[in-house]
């Protein structure tokens, strides 16, 4: 079964730096694109990050140039490296895989939750 398992989320002041990893299982993770979507109470699920087959990086506007996102084959793994944390960046960040089939997100993690305060 594919299972997707975030962690690395906490409590960070603004300016800070924090690092999710999302270790995945169940399925060839070389062969699918990966993607970090969050939420915020009350707003829409935002997809953030996105990291292709090849390596390729995708970001949304807000935080381009403050995140970086990776991956380990070997290690089956995904991460999104944040810095210069903003309160805006509050939300449940989840892992999520891309299907093959027309690449929306079609599992999913349970989610890290990130609170950023000042």
């Amino acid at each position: 079964q594919v299972q997707l398992v975030e962690s690395g989320g906490g409590l960070v002041q603004t300016g800070g730096s924090l690092r999710l990893s999302c270790v995945a299982s169940g399925f060839p993770f070389r062969d699918y694109s990966m993607s970090w979507i969050r939420q915020a109470p009350g707003k829409e699920r935002e997809l953030v990050a996105s990291i292709g087959i090849g390596g390729g990086e995708g970001y949304s506007e807000a935080v381009q140039s403050r995140f970086t996102v990776s991956r380990d084959n070997a290690a089956n793994s995904v991460y999104l490296l944040m810095n210069d944390l903003k309160p805006e960046d509050t939300g449940v960040y989840y892992c999520a895989r891309q299907g093959s089939l027309n690449g929306h997100p079609d599992y999913w993690g349970q989610g890290t939750h990130v609170t950023v305060y000042s």
